[in-house]
């Protein structure tokens, strides 16, 4: 199939004279002037021709091809070498002729006609092979499958072109779909455009089609999900088509799963932000993020460092994800004043010292414990990070002067049913209190799970659906706010733009996601079929778990903002100066003395609709994670 290159070269110098020769022939009326008038001239030609031509097909790469795949390109590449090689022999031609070498019968028609024939031979040779290998396909094996195929692209024309060239796979591509008008009722390679993607039920139930292949690689989710849901009512199996980047870049492994983005699960559109706000709040401003190593705060160091800030403290106590986020950030960013502090916020004496060194005029508290059934193993840890650390932190603003402190909460701190969620209300509590006491803007702002942000849901899943599953959830009915980390990190850069100080901030997140069909999303999106190729098996409700979360308290009110989908609540529950101060007393000291009972108990009494009393501790359950 793969026809030598010297064959191709043998080939080309039998054309050259055949071209010189038909270049003459063509250009005279009396073929016997030929031999008497232009018989030297046309052999001086052939030689000139023979000894330039090869040589300058082979500088353009004519005898380094495989032609049976010639295209486009390579057409454009022959008519590149054949006029430099036309041009280089008529220029010896003429400059012979003026020499007086050859004769009286030299023809500058003739050179043309001679480009043109070369032009035809070298050409055709080369796509004759091309046509040559068309015809030598494996036969199919056995019966065809008929497909159907999602996209009329780029991507629907090369499955369709493998599928043609490959019959060996059994599969016959019957018709293609596309929401293009302009690509209605044409044909690809053969192969009409039936219909648009509405009009796929239609189709499985009026024609014989055994297959569906989604051949758009960058197909958002609700696609892929109008398809697998029309195939499953059908029963016709469908794959999706991984993206050649996908492939060349190693994202697509053996199993042959689909490289799920995270927006495809959403359900929702994404959120849009208002940049010139944002830059208006970060640029030329010093700036520290707790938290840098995390997925929030990674995020977050890498939004803030567009904005072109003063300068960008990146606090954690984690030293390898702290330098992991500086390396990428000195990569892409490398003019930015980076500085790099493992501190832990517990630590009051070393947050005094960062701050009085580095003087930050805003501040994203990210740092946080942050998993629900670990922090019900672990109640004096929670409140020393996220209540006694946050205390330290918003202190430490205070007396260092820091403009805007924005901190990150979460959905869980409504109600709060674990303690998590009651730690990070008490956080809230705190920096509300410290914005109404100090005046200055320091606001919160809540948001429910995000995807993708490590430890979270959706790795785990796809940890769990590359081994093979099961997938394990703990309820059928169990309930999400999902966004992404992008939006998380939009809406923490709004509130601190818009926030003048004592607002809780929340997103119109849309509806709750149902874990089980984030989970099945999951499954479909990496091309594969719940319960058939992956199992998931449900474990029950986890010490500190709610069926539901809010994002809001039914008695409060809250008020539209610039952004169309941010709302702020001006209205939150505030402790009074000394109570709070009381609280905070005690809470240290039971943290000191390892009394996670009682923190419990004064947690449900400080925190406004917490129960977590009423929740079962990890001693009456088995864990399960």
């Amino acid at each position: 199939m793969f026809f030598r290159n010297r064959y191709v070269l043998l080939a080309d110098i039998l054309f050259i004279p055949l071209a010189v020769m038909g270049s003459y022939l063509l250009r005279l009326e009396y073929l016997p002037d030929f031999s008497r008038f232009y018989g030297r001239a046309a052999l001086t030609l052939i030689l000139l021709a023979l000894l330039v031509k090869p040589a300058v097909y082979y500088a353009f790469g004519l005898y380094r091809r495989l032609w049976v795949y010639a295209s486009i390109s390579e057409l454009k590449l022959i008519a590149v070498a054949v006029t430099t090689a036309s041009v280089f022999v008529a220029g010896l031609g003429i400059t012979f002729y003026s020499l007086g070498w050859l004769g009286e019968g030299f023809s500058r028609t003739a050179l043309a006609i001679d480009w043109l024939l070369s032009l035809l031979f070298v050409g055709g040779s080369r796509f004759a092979l091309r046509a040559w290998a068309e015809t030598r396909h494996p036969r199919a094996s056995g019966q065809q499958r008929k497909v159907l195929i999602i996209g009329a692209g780029d991507a629907g024309a090369l499955v369709v072109r493998e599928l043609q060239r490959n019959p060996q796979l059994n599969l016959q591509p019957v018709g293609l779909l596309d929401d293009d008008p302009a690509k209605q009722r044409h044909q690809i390679h053969n192969i009409p455009v039936i219909g648009k993607l509405s009009d796929l039920p239609r189709l499985l139930e009026e024609r014989p089609v055994d297959e569906v292949v989604i051949a758009i690689p960058t197909a958002p989710g609700k696609v892929v999900r109008r398809v697998s849901e029309a195939c499953r009512q059908k029963n016709v199996p469908f794959r999706t088509m991984p993206g050649i980047y996908e492939l060349l870049g190693g994202k697509v492994s053996v199993s042959r799963l689909r490289e799920v983005d995270i927006t495809d699960l959403l359900r929702r559109e994404p959120v849009r932000i208002h940049e010139e706000w944002i830059g208006a709040a970060l640029q030329g401003k010093r700036i520290l993020v707790t938290g840098a190593g995390g997925s929030i705060g990674r995020e977050l160091c890498r939004q803030i460092a567009r904005w072109n800030p003063a300068s960008l403290v990146l606090l954690g106590h984690g030293e390898n994800s702290i330098f992991e986020a500086l390396l990428e950030l000195k990569s892409d960013y490398p003019q930015l004043d980076l500085i790099p502090v493992i501190a832990d916020v517990k630590d009051s004496a070393r947050l005094q010292a960062v701050f009085g060194e580095r003087q930050p005029q805003v501040v994203f508290h990210a740092a946080a414990h942050k998993h629900v059934p670990l922090m019900e193993l672990n109640v004096e840890e929670a409140v020393a990070n996220n209540i006694l650390g946050t205390r330290n932190l918003v202190d430490t603003a205070e007396t260092c002067g820091v403009e805007r402190l924005v901190l990150i909460s979460t959905d869980k701190a409504v109600h709060p049913a674990n303690v998590y969620g009651a730690t990070k209300r008490m956080a809230e509590m705190i920096v509300l209190n410290a914005a109404r006491r100090s005046g200055k803007a320091f606001s919160v702002v809540r948001f429910g799970n995000v995807l993708g942000s490590r430890g979270s849901v959706v790795p785990r899943f796809k940890r769990l659906i590359a081994s093979g599953g099961p997938l394990t959830i703990t309820h059928p009915d169990m309930e999400r706010f999902f966004m992404t980390i992008p939006e998380a990190v939009h809406l923490v850069l709004q509130a601190a733009a818009m926030g003048k100080g004592g607002e809780a901030f929340l997103l119109n997140m849309g509806e709750q996601v149902r874990i089980l069909d984030l989970a099945e999303d999951l499954i479909r999106l990496s091309g594969l079929e719940p319960g058939r190729d992956i199992e998931i098996v449900f474990t029950g409700i986890r010490p500190g778990e709610k069926l539901r979360e809010e994002l809001w308290e039914g008695n409060k009110t809250y008020e539209k903002t610039p952004h169309p989908e941010i709302f702020r609540s001006g209205a939150e529950d505030l402790a009074a100066e000394a109570a709070l101060s009381a609280a905070l007393e005690r809470l240290a000291d039971l943290t000191a003395r390892s009394q996670p009972q009682a923190l419990i108990d004064l947690l449900d009494e400080v925190v406004p609709g917490a129960a977590i009393r009423s929740t079962p501790r990890p001693s009456d359950l088995t864990m399960d994670f």
